[in-house]
């Protein structure tokens, strides 16, 4: 009998929009027919959020183990303590405290094969911090706790028809110029390439390098990041039989619509990639950490305190997420099924060619 694939969802903060995008995303008719979804959480705040909501159809089951999770139902895995205060819109320490325990519970299933993949509700940055928690993300703790090392993990921001990859992610503008050096950027294009390969099923992707001054540095009188750092980087990957071009100047890429001519793009920092990006994907932007041993997805957007508990919380990105993360798995176990054996499948190729 087939067993529907288990996606893990970390509630996130709970004062902000995570359990009501959770919700919305989760009360379809069918949808447990394609996965088995297994929250982790508070049965109790979410219990109060749906009643708050007006959701009568939706019904999960409690329980306090991942091994009690059940295909056909909704499985909420109690990892919070009884009497948390819910105040919508306001963070607090013991939000982030209890988004820190869903996340540390959800990894362990992650590691111990009770669950497939794992999906992450927002957090907020500076109410999970601490020093059991020293990360400024969730992109840089899935890559100290999955990545083979740090240089692996990289996010990347995708829809249906673009893909953003940054080589700086949680870093503060002026902090950015000393990070882009070859190799960084160097690793963010191959990590970009085997992800477009494993994860996306593309055979021999295009990938575009922003710049990181204006107007590629006008040959040095903005910056010389692009001839010293950037450009060998490039030449480097291309060497290595990566489709790698540029660098282009980040405004103009955008604004002529050249983003389309592209598999992949890697854009020097944050705001960089990741303002072009939500305008052009708007609620459909899908937040992935690629490089990791396991998959993770998340909504492409915060915790949205300025509408929490106002019923507004739109659960697109969050459905895309999961739908996304399910293919991404998917396709990253069909490529290491088609990659075991290569002479087995240079005979299909050849067959199939004489075939036609």
């Amino acid at each position: 009998m087939h067993t529907p694939i288990r996606v893990g969802i970390t509630h996130g903060d709970f004062n902000g929009i995570g359990y009501e995008v959770i919700i919305k995303a989760l009360d379809e008719e069918g949808i447990l027919d394609l996965f088995t979804p297994v929250i982790f959480g508070s049965p109790e705040i979410l219990n109060q959020i749906r009643k708050d909501l007006g959701t009568e159809t939706f019904r999960f089951a409690p329980m306090r183990k991942v091994s009690d999770v059940q295909s056909g139902r909704i499985n909420v895995v109690d990892v919070c303590p009884r009497g948390l205060e819910l105040t919508p819109g306001h963070p607090s320490q013991e939000a982030g405290e209890a988004a820190v325990a869903a996340l540390e519970a959800a990894c362990d299933a992650l590691e111990a094969g009770e669950i497939d993949l794992i999906v992450t509700a927002p957090i907020n940055k500076k109410t999970v911090y601490s020093e059991t928690f020293p990360f400024p993300g969730h992109t840089e703790y899935f890559a100290r706790k999955f990545a083979a090392d740090d240089s692996k993990a990289t996010m990347i921001l995708f829809d249906d028809e673009i893909r953003v990859a940054l080589v700086t992610t949680h870093k503060a503008l002026r902090d950015v110029p000393a990070c882009i050096t070859k190799d960084a950027v160097k690793n963010t294009i191959m990590n970009m390439d085997s992800a477009l390969k494993q994860d996306f099923r593309m055979d021999k992707p295009r990938i575009a390098v922003l710049s990181l001054n204006p107007h590629n540095g006008d040959n040095g009188l903005l910056g010389d990041e692009e001839i010293k750092e950037i450009e060998p980087a490039i030449a480097e990957c291309v060497a290595d039989g990566i489709l790698a071009f540029g660098p282009f100047a980040a405004d103009g890429f955008f604004g002529t619509n050249d983003y389309l001519k592209y598999d992949g793009i890697v854009a020097m920092y944050h705001d960089q990639g990741l303002a072009p990006f939500k305008a052009l994907a708007r609620e459909y932007g899908v937040n992935y950490t690629a490089g990791l041993k396991y998959v993770r997805t998340s909504p492409d957007h915060g915790t949205g305190y300025n509408i929490a508990g106002k019923n507004e919380a739109d659960p697109t990105s969050m459905r895309q997420a999961i739908y996304q993360g399910i293919d991404l798995a998917r396709n990253r176990q069909r490529y290491k099924e088609l990659t075991a054996n290569p002479l087995h499948i240079q005979k299909q190729d050849t067959r199939r060619k004489s075939d036609e």
